[in-house]
Formats: C-alpha cells, sequence, structure tokens
C-alpha cells in the first residue's frame, strides 16, 4: 500500500518545527535531514527537508521560502483520549506564540493549524436526539479550548460552565 506523508512549506525554519512537533508528541522522531550544500542555493548547512515521524505518521519538512504559509483549508485532528490529554496538547501546541481560535482549533507558532479535542465531543455534537446534539453543538460553538464537561452539561440542558 502507498503510504501518503504530508510534505509541509516552511520560510526557512523546517528543522526547527519539526523539533518542536517531537518533543510534544509521544513516540516522534526525526528520520532523516537534508542540508544544502555549498552549491547552494540556500545557506550551507541550513536544512532542506526534514522527515519525522509523529507517533509513526510521516511527514516532510521542506524549506522552501516565504511564498507560500499555511492557512486554516489544511489543519491536523488531534482527537485525544480524554479532556487531560486534550488540555496537555492544547498548551503544548500553543507554546512560544501560538493563536487559540473557536471549537478545539488553534495555528501554532508555524502557522499549523490543529484541531485538538476530546474523542467523545462527538458523541454529543453527533448525539442520536437532535435536541441534545444542538445543545451540545451551540455549547462547543463558544468555546476556545474545548471543555468536554461543558459539552455534556449543555447536551443535558444544565447550566454551563467553561474556559
Amino acid at each position: 500500500m502507498v503510504q501518503i506523508t504530508p510534505n509541509l512549506w516552511f520560510d526557512d525554519n523546517a528543522e526547527q518545527a519539526a523539533q518542536f512537533y517531537v518533543a510534544i508528541f509521544p513516540g516522534s522522531r526525526i528520520t532523516n535531514i537534508a542540508r544544502y550544500t555549498a552549491a547552494g542555493p540556500g545557506p550551507e548547512g541550513q536544512a532542506v527537508t526534514v522527515d519525522f515521524e509523529l507517533d509513526g505518521q510521516p511527514f516532510t519538512g521542506i524549506n522552501g521560502g516565504p511564498m507560500f504559509t499555511f492557512s486554516e483549508a489544511v489543519s491536523f485532528a488531534l482527537p485525544c483520549a480524554d479532556q487531560a490529554e486534550s488540555d496537555r496538547y492544547w498548551e503544548a501546541l500553543l507554546a512560544d506564540g501560538g493563536q487559540p481560535s473557536q471549537c478545539g482549533w488553534l495555528k501554532d507558532k508555524f502557522g499549523l493549524s490543529w484541531q485538538v479535542y476530546p474523542r467523545a465531543l462527538g458523541d454529543y455534537t453527533a448525539d442520536p436526539d437532535p435536541e441534545r446534539a444542538a445543545r451540545a453543538t451551540a455549547a462547543m460553538l463558544q468555546m476556545s479550548r474545548i471543555d468536554l464537561a461543558a459539552v455534556a452539561a449543555a447536551a443535558d440542558g444544565l447550566p454551563q460552565e467553561h474556559s
């Protein structure tokens, strides 16, 4: 079977990005770095491409220059086992200049978009009872970081407090 490897275009910091990501995700590693030589076109010794794995999923970062940037049109979904795991990834990906958005979305310090949420969120927003699903979805739409307890309370029609 063919394996799909996302290629991420960075200006000049693909190596720093790979180091950032492998430090966040357990079981991750940088597998190869190809560097510019004296022949160029980039500065000798700077990474051209950085191959890395995040929990077994391969990625390649390329230092391609400033002409392309990330947008929310492509994001990585990160369904987490529970609230604690979701909170840990949320904080780690926001470190050093990331920006929170809405409904569990954030941009990390490199501008890459992530959707970080407890996996059970879908149990509430896709509840077979349309009223429960609507209440859960309405609560989620008010959140930046997903607060699963508040979503559950909303689904049950209880007053909610969320962060």
